[in-house]
């Protein structure tokens, strides 16, 4: 049985269409903010079988809610947040506002835990990638599944720490990591991958610039999507 897992979309549509077709999703969070396509992403993930946590900025627009992101995009989150809850559909964004924070679920035999940020603090928490195993195992040894998959860094990792599997898929819509692939995790009867694929970037970029926002938040955004780096 294989499951897509993915995080970060960021209302990316052209790097979401670039992701392996796969049945079932597991999404963990932040469909919108930063990117052109908000209602688009949000239906992508309304029509497929889905277990889906809330992300800050599904929070955000969903609820009204301050993202409380990183300085660095403080000013582009706000600007792409205010639009976002204008042109998002009410529907839409009680979706994204009734998701749960954090779930449990099964999936060919394997108990799996789902959150977007940490295990201790589900919508905002930040794990860094050079989090130490006594550190990494303390936020999931309580936890009863044996894979816990998270996001938010944007930042792709498979560890292990107390016993558990911890997968992060990193970013669909917009990589931190160095590469501006869209960046997603496979789980395939029993055994997960990371992966990453091609998508045209330029697209999206022109998709903001036809976007009612700021031009240095437009230039900002664009750098980000170009680089793959915060």
């Amino acid at each position: 049985m294989r499951l897509l897992i993915i995080s970060d979309i960021h209302a990316n549509l052209a790097a979401l269409r670039c992701v392996e077709e796969i049945e079932t999703v597991a999404f963990l969070g932040d469909a919108v903010d930063y990117g052109p396509c908000p209602a688009e992403c949000v239906a992508w993930l309304q029509k497929r079988p889905m277990v889906a946590v809330r992300g800050n900025h599904d929070n955000a627009v969903g609820l009204g809610e301050d993202p409380r992101c990183s300085p660095a995009f403080q000013v582009m989150a706000a600007a792409t947040c205010a639009l976002h809850r204008q042109i998002l559909p009410q529907e839409q964004k009680n979706f994204l506002a009734a998701l749960p924070i954090c779930t449990t679920f099964d999936f060919g035999g394997t108990r799996f835990y789902a959150v977007h940020a940490a295990p201790r603090d589900p919508l905002f928490g930040y794990l860094p990638r050079d989090i130490s195993d006594d550190q990494l195992a303390d936020q999931v040894r309580d936890i009863d599944a044996e894979v816990i998959l998270m996001g938010h860094t944007h930042w792709p990792m498979v560890r292990k720490a107390a016993g558990k599997l911890i997968v992060n898929p990193g970013s669909v819509g917009q990589p931190k990591h160095g590469d501006p692939r869209a960046a997603y995790a496979v789980w395939d009867d029993g055994q997960v991958t990371l992966r990453r694929a091609e998508y045209p970037v330029e697209d999206t970029v022109r998709e903001l610039q036809r976007q009612p926002l700021p031009a240095n938040v437009i230039a900002d955004l664009a750098a980000a999507l170009r680089s793959g780096q915060p």
